[in-house]
C-alpha cells in the first residue's frame, strides 16, 4: 500500500505511561512476536474514512481540551477464542465514543456500528488451548484496578504498524 494512498483511520484511547508499560509487558510476554506489531491499545473505532480526518481531529480536540480524563478500570478478563484480553470499563470514555459514533453514524462500518466492548488484547493468534491456559493463569490472581486514560489518538492504518495522525491529551 502506498504511503500517500488514502487509508482508513483508527481511533484509540491512550493510557498513562505506567499502564501502557504494564500492558505492553503483558503483550511481549504472551503475544506471538511475529504478530505483535503494535503497542497495547484500546480501539474506539476500527475504520473511519480518510475524508473524516479534519472533522475527526476537531471533535477529538473538543472532547479532550480542558477536560479531565475519564475514570477507567480494568474490570475483567475476556476470552477471544484464540487469545485473551483485559476488559476495560469507563462510562466517561463510553460517552465520548457514543458522541463520536452519533456524529459519524452514516459513515460507520458494521464493526464500528456494533456494540463496543472496550478491551486491551494481550494475546491473539494462538491455539484455543494456549489461550485457555493463559486465561486460567490470569484468573488465579486477577484483581480489578484503575487504569489511567491520558488522551485520544487517531492513526492511519497502513497494513502493518499504524502511522500516527493526531494525539489529543486530557487536561
Amino acid at each position: 500500500m502506498s504511503e500517500s494512498a488514502p487509508t482508513p483511520i483508527i481511533v484509540t484511547a491512550l493510557f498513562g505511561k505506567a499502564d501502557s508499560a504494564w500492558f505492553d509487558g503483558l503483550r511481549r510476554a504472551h503475544f506471538p512476536p511475529e504478530h505483535n506489531r503494535l503497542d497495547a491499545h484500546l480501539t474506539m473505532f476500527h475504520h473511519l474514512a480518510p475524508s473524516l480526518e479534519a472533522e475527526l481531529k476537531h471533535r477529538l480536540a473538543g472532547e479532550t481540551r480542558g477536560a479531565r480524563p475519564p475514570q477507567a478500570w480494568m474490570a475483567g478478563l475476556m476470552s477471544l477464542g484464540g487469545g485473551v484480553a483485559l476488559r476495560i470499563e469507563s462510562p466517561g470514555l463510553a460517552d465520548i465514543r457514543a458522541r463520536l459514533a452519533e456524529a459519524f453514524a452514516p459513515m460507520l462500518m458494521p464493526q464500528d456500528r456494533a456494540g463496543w466492548r472496550p478491551h486491551v488484547t494481550i494475546q491473539n493468534k494462538v491455539s484455543p488451548e494456549k489461550a485457555r491456559a493463559l486465561l486460567r493463569m490470569l484468573e488465579a490472581d486477577f484483581r480489578p484496578r484503575p487504569v489511567a486514560i491520558a488522551g485520544l489518538a487517531s492513526w492511519w492504518y497502513r497494513g502493518g504498524p499504524w502511522a500516527p495522525l493526531s494525539r489529543h491529551m486530557f487536561a
